[in-house]
């Protein structure tokens, strides 16, 4: 997501010297193309130039996908992430809430258990590896 959290780390990230991209759609495909990313931080307004797709296969495997969307976008954000993932892609999520991944790597009575709560088909665990997820 490019949008007020997705912006904001993403244009702190390139102002450190990450290139970066984004998957988006229709009128928020159309303005990131055009302008890029526009932070207003106080009394500045910095500009970041990214790349901008619908299609996240055509912007291939990426060091770090920072997955910046509401909950119910969940589930189809993840069936279309994997061309972004390799096998050294940390997936950062920056949502509110309890992950689908929460549980996953604990022990005992807990080990294997899915909070069918956030991920109720599973499409979501399916589609990213808890193994590339921080926190």
């Amino acid at each position: 997501g490019a949008g007020a959290i997705g912006g904001w780390i993403g244009t702190h990230l390139a102002q450190q010297g990450c290139s970066l991209s984004a998957v988006a759609r229709g009128a928020t495909l159309e303005a990131l193309q055009q302008n890029g990313l526009v932070l207003l931080q106080g009394d500045q307004e910095i500009h970041t130039s990214l790349v901008a797709r619908e299609n996240p296969a055509d912007l291939g495997v990426q060091d770090l996908v920072i997955v910046a969307v509401k909950a119910p976008a969940m589930a189809d954000v993840a069936r279309r992430i994997g061309p972004l993932i390799g096998p050294n892609t940390v997936v950062l999520t920056a949502m509110n809430g309890v992950p689908w991944w929460f549980l996953q790597g604990f022990g005992g009575s807990l080990s294997g258990t899915t909070l069918q709560s956030v991920d109720p088909s599973g499409v979501i665990a399916q589609h990213i590896p808890a193994d590339r997820v921080l926190g």
